[in-house]
């Protein structure tokens, strides 16, 4: 169906985006946005094909200006996607083609990729492909990076408060929407498309919201029950809040934290929908705020999505490995230490506290896990696997680690903290 809308004015529309999108002023999914809200004659598959263009390109650029040469241009960078990424053939682009491109394109075509060197081939900076590297070891960052440069799949988490996975599986056959119960998540659905789902009426009541399978894990790691008091550390839009609510039945204390009014307000809708009456969403100026600390030593189990360089979801955000560098990283780190170190004064003795992140690193990772634990005998490391299997989740491991190439899912690190007796 795309295919067949393929004009000149589409691609112009393409053209345009990918200039704005390659000067990394914005995040890439924001621009692009921002972009359909100003360009309202743009239909569903239109704004289908020029999103998933731009992004093909900004997921392949380094190996696609290889491709180009020295004429990296915009125009160019778009139909070396077009033929090397998206298997389009000198036939299909003929609407847009220039005489004088197509011998270019067929040397574009014509570059094999074994020729490229490592990092430019797996489409990574330099400094990224080499930590990967030294991380998983050089066979292993192939597969990884060819899994991070694909389009992720789009899962839904069933509100459990609402519905169970099978009638909203069933429902949404029904409507002609494909799905499948998640390989990990009881909770989880993964669809087989990317149908628009905002006026879908079960996403409307309530019955699911739309979550990556792997951060639905978290939920299961921290395992809060009926009638405690429970603190997302960093709520962002809430998605793993709505989840938490729901493992306590709508019961107890739910707090969501986060130190952005926007991110919080994005929450609300979501919270009126989800039927949920235990969660308090709450801005914080820092981990140091008066809020937190008249919690201390109160609080059942702490969530911590920490956050980080975003490495972990390049399959969404494929901007992100262009606009992150090592100076940044470093900088994470040592907010990711105070962040937890803050938010592990809230636990009562016994309580869980779950530090997680979407980084592929060790150093946003097992690295301030490490230093955490060497800094607090108070606390000790929880099997993630054991408390994982409790819940009927098999996944090896004393912490989380969730690959695309191996797990479907974008990647996660997570470690159970808890705080002795």
């Amino acid at each position: 169906m795309m295919k067949a809308r393929f004009t000149p004015a589409l691609f112009a529309h393409a053209e345009k985006l990918l200039a704005e999108l390659l000067r990394f002023e914005h995040p890439a999914d924001a621009a692009t946005s921002h972009y359909f809200r100003l360009h309202r004659e743009l239909g569903h598959a239109d704004r289908g094909f020029v999103a998933e263009t731009v992004f093909a390109v900004l997921r392949r650029k380094r190996s696609l200006e290889a491709r180009c040469g020295g004429q990296a241009t915009p125009r160019r960078l778009l139909l070396a996607a077009l033929v090397s990424a998206r298997g389009w053939n000198q036939r299909e682009l003929e609407p847009v083609l220039k005489a004088s491109e197509t011998e270019w394109l067929a040397s574009v075509k014509a570059v094999k990729e074994g020729d490229l060197p490592p990092a430019v081939r797996c489409d990574l900076p330099d400094w990224l492909y080499e930590r990967l590297a030294a991380q998983f070891g050089e066979a292993e960052v192939e597969p990884l990076a060819r899994s991070l440069n694909q389009p992720a799949s789009l899962d839904l988490r069933v509100n459990t408060l609402k519905a169970d996975r099978q009638a909203v599986l069933d429902r949404l056959a029904a409507d002609g929407i494909a799905g499948a119960a998640g390989a990990w998540s009881p909770f989880a659905i993964r669809l087989q498309d990317k149908p628009a789902l905002s006026r879908h009426p079960l996403f409307s009541d309530g019955s699911f919201e739309v979550q990556d399978e792997g951060s639905q894990l978290l939920g299961f790691l921290l395992g809060p029950k009926r009638g405690e008091m429970v603190v997302d550390f960093c709520a962002g839009a809430g998605g793993k809040t709505l989840m938490l609510g729901a493992l306590m039945k709508n019961s107890g204390r739910l707090y969501a934290f986060d130190v952005s009014d926007k991110r919080l307000a994005n929450l609300k809708p979501r919270l009126a929908r989800s039927g949920l009456s235990n969660v308090h969403p709450v801005r914080i100026e820092h981990e140091r705020d008066a809020k937190v600390k008249r919690l201390a030593g109160k609080v059942d189990r702490v969530l911590v999505d920490a956050p980080c360089s975003g490495l972990g979801t390049l399959r969404r955000n494929p901007d992100l490995k262009w606009r992150q560098s090592e100076a940044a990283v470093a900088e994470l780190t040592a907010k990711q230490s105070a962040i937890l170190a803050g938010a592990a004064t809230l636990l009562r003795p016994g309580g869980r506290l779950v530090y997680a992140t979407c980084s592929l690193l060790a150093a946003e990772n097992d690295g301030v896990v490490d230093a955490f634990l060497g800094t607090h005998p108070e606390f000790v490391l929880v099997p993630a696997d054991t408390v994982l299997a409790k819940q009927g989740v098999a996944l090896p491991g004393e912490r989380l680690r969730l690959l695309p190439h191996r797990h479907g899912t974008d990647g996660f690190f997570a470690a159970i903290l808890e705080k002795k007796s």
